[in-house]
């Protein structure tokens, strides 16, 4: 997984094996950050997770993703 900035240069990226779900690989990828932490971390639908949001907003960054089609109550927010 791999974490680019703005201008799609890339500041972070972490190998880990290919049997783990992705968003599970979102915490180890965002440690080795070069830079400073992002203010939001953009995925797809895989990342609409109760506790990746609860794990990132520790360090201020929010999670924008789709509902996953199985999610029972809705967020409120854009994420």
């Amino acid at each position: 997984m791999a974490v680019a900035d703005s201008n799609g240069l890339p500041v972070s990226v972490c190998a880990e094996s290919a049997t783990l779900h992705e968003v599970t690989l979102a915490m180890s990828t965002l440690v080795w950050l070069f830079l400073t932490h992002p203010q939001n971390l953009i995925g797809a639908n895989a990342y609409d997770s109760d506790s990746l949001d609860k794990q990132l907003g520790l360090y201020g960054i929010e999670v924008i993703a789709p509902h996953r089609r199985n999610r029972r109550q809705l967020r409120t927010d854009i994420g």
